[in-house]
């Protein structure tokens, strides 16, 4: 690749703040589609995302379901098990099987170094690949990008 094409590749970052199955989801899938087209990606993971890269942390993720049905005792896992079913019949892949996608497509993971910090945690959590950054490293990357998502 020449000087001129690497200045001209599109490259794109998603924010990743919840743990849930709808958090997690759309930026691993954006993610990995934009590597497919040729674009370099980056999830930067923090807050109750960050649990996502942990070790063992993508096969906790839970469907919360919207309004007053999501507050019923027991009703998220409820709503996860029924949720995984539908991923399974649409022959959607796992959150788990995702991240190992994405990071065969060589997507960057970032974990947000406050959170970090914030929540105790070390290298060693983490699943392979996962590098810790500033907010202010995310951004300094964020601003020369042509896509930056908060999903």
């Amino acid at each position: 690749m020449t000087n001129a094409q690497e200045q001209q590749k599109v490259s794109c970052t998603f924010i990743c703040s919840r743990d849930t199955i709808d958090g997690a989801y759309p930026p691993l899938i954006l993610a990995i589609n934009a590597r497919r087209l040729g674009m370099d990606a980056t999830i930067f993971f923090t807050f109750m995302g960050i649990n996502v890269i942990r070790k063992g942390g993508a096969e906790k993720c839970k469907f919360y379901p919207p309004g007053f049905v999501g507050a019923i005792p027991g009703m998220a896992t409820v709503a996860t098990k029924m949720m995984a079913r539908k991923i399974e019949s649409a022959e959607i892949p796992t959150i788990s099987e995702l991240l190992e996608m994405a990071q065969l497509e060589e997507v960057r993971f970032v974990a947000c170094k406050m959170t970090v910090d914030m929540m105790g945690l070390k290298d060693k959590d983490f699943i392979d690949g996962v590098v810790v950054e500033t907010a202010e490293d995310y951004l300094k990357y964020a601003q020369s990008c042509q896509i930056n998502m908060f999903i």
